[in-house]
């Protein structure tokens, strides 16, 4: 049973008034069967939900009772969302508000409901950065949830990848994205919307210049298309490769999953002995070879000639260092 669900059936009572289950079941995604659970666990914690029989029917809350998060400041209102996330919460510098939006909307909640919420709470966690990968510090991204909030200017100083590194911007705030533990700023810069890892801005203050953000902007259909966008672009050429029975079994602990697809969509065996070849997708040379250098002996790079003499020349060099030649 979802406490979520259970809310967000009391605030559809709250908001749309008398409702038939056929109707609850369609706004909540869930069977006729379901929701009629639902209304009867929801009468069960207390809240005054009756049924009106008849044609035109159907469930509604006693009338002038209403569930309020009361006392609840702005700050907190916007933390809300992150009630479930400590870490991030943390990371922006709303730990105070979160912990204390949570307690209010516990506090709102009848009892039933209240227990539930806790018992849920207390079976989920979540810890956002990646294995074996240290999270990112991230000590100005409060000021980027300052300009977010209040629609200011940031100037920021960035490091990049290409020359020259260290750059100066004047960055209007769009939205800020979490991934795998990392944090990116969508912003606009002179001309265009882009993307910027929050741990390598190394400057960012506050400007009392002001801008409004686009209506129509949607940051999850941004972020969406900025991932397509990248995956289109971080893989530049493609390499054909025979590959083991055991390198195959390591494929997905070694390389990333585009790479694996592309094994098991392109594979064709080679030989009796488990063998296949197939065609990955790669992005320079020097990376590829790290990457599939990870299987050992169980790979064999047949093309680009490149990408082969790479594989060969880092062999030689550990070869060398060994002693072996």
């Amino acid at each position: 049973m979802s406490a979520g669900r259970l809310l967000s059936l009391l605030l559809l009572l709250q908001s749309r008034g008398r409702l038939s289950a056929r109707a609850v079941a369609s706004e909540l995604g869930v069977s006729v069967r379901t929701a009629y659970r639902d209304l009867a666990r929801l009468q069960a914690a207390g809240v005054p939900v009756y049924a009106e029989p008849g044609r035109g029917g159907g469930y509604q809350l006693l009338e002038g009772y209403r569930t309020r998060l009361t006392g609840m400041s702005e700050g907190e209102a916007r933390a809300l969302f992150l009630a479930g996330l400590p870490g991030p919460a943390a990371d922006l510098g709303l730990t105070a508000e979160v912990s204390a939006a949570r307690l209010k909307l516990l506090a709102a909640l009848p009892a039933g409901l209240r227990e539930e919420a806790a018992r849920t709470a207390a079976v989920f966690h979540l810890d956002a950065p990646a294995w074996y990968r240290e999270p990112e510090p991230t000590p100005l991204l409060p000021v980027f949830v300052d300009a977010l909030l209040t629609g200011r200017v940031v100037e920021v100083r960035y490091r990049r990848w290409r020359a020259p590194q260290e750059v100066s911007r004047r960055l209007r705030p769009y939205g800020l994205a979490l991934k795998s533990g990392v944090w990116y700023l969508v912003a606009v810069g002179e001309s265009r919307i882009a993307t910027y890892r929050v741990a390598q801005v190394l400057e960012a203050v506050l400007s009392e210049e002001r801008f409004d953000r686009p209506e129509g902007f949607d940051l999850g259909a941004y972020w969406a298309s900025y991932l397509e966008d990248f995956h289109a672009r971080r893989y530049t050429g493609t390499a054909t490769i025979r590959l083991s029975p055991q390198g195959r079994r390591r494929l997905p602990d070694n390389v990333p999953p585009e790479v694996v697809r592309a094994v098991e969509s392109t594979a064709v065996p080679v030989g009796d002995d488990g063998w296949v070849e197939a065609v990955v997708p790669t992005e320079s040379a020097d990376h590829a070879c790290g990457e599939l250098l990870r299987l050992g002996t169980d790979v064999e790079v047949l093309a680009p000639a490149g990408l082969r003499r790479a594989m060969a020349a880092t062999v030689g060099v550990l070869a060398r260092a060994y002693g072996l030649h």
